[in-house]
């Protein structure tokens, strides 16, 4: 039987649903390791987990035996249930449905770390929205800026 060799390196990345409940800073660094081992769990490798309170960048490598669509859900699903546990403050907390993904190249693996890294610094100057925007423009994707957040 032939082995199925690969690694392909995806960025993703979702905002919170209405803006209600956002991310507390004290909370951050608990969150992204819960993330990570619900990343490890799907058979996939996290490399880089950042954000700001209202959104997230995860960096890691997809394993053959899982969807997109399935790591994604996996992540939100479980991330949304475990920060309920935390506070009561997370009562209504809740991600938004959509999410973006995007291929990264082995060549450009440690300059998207440093930009998930950065995020703090990077949505001084710009917003979510218009960095989102700007993905889906490098990445040549179709788009309504319509469904791009939940009201």
């Amino acid at each position: 039987m032939a082995q199925s060799l690969s690694k392909i390196y995806i960025h993703l990345t979702f905002h919170i649903k209405d803006n209600q409940v956002h991310i507390r800073q004290e909370d951050k660094k608990r969150l992204f390791a819960y993330m990570g081992t619900i990343i490890k769990d799907t058979e996939c490798l996290p490399i880089k987990i950042n954000g700001t309170s209202d959104h997230l960048h995860v960096l890691c490598t997809l394993s053959r035996n899982v969807t997109m669509a399935k790591l994604t859900e996996e992540i939100k699903r479980h991330s949304s249930r475990w920060l309920k546990t935390l506070s009561p403050y997370y009562s209504k907390f809740a991600w938004q449905t959509g999410y973006g993904v995007f291929s990264v190249s082995q060549s450009v693996v440690d300059k998207t770390i440093s930009y998930i890294e950065n995020q703090e610094f990077h949505h001084q100057r710009m917003s979510y929205k218009d960095e989102l925007i700007a993905f889906l423009e490098e990445y040549q994707i179709d788009y309504d800026e319509r469904y791009l957040f939940e009201k």
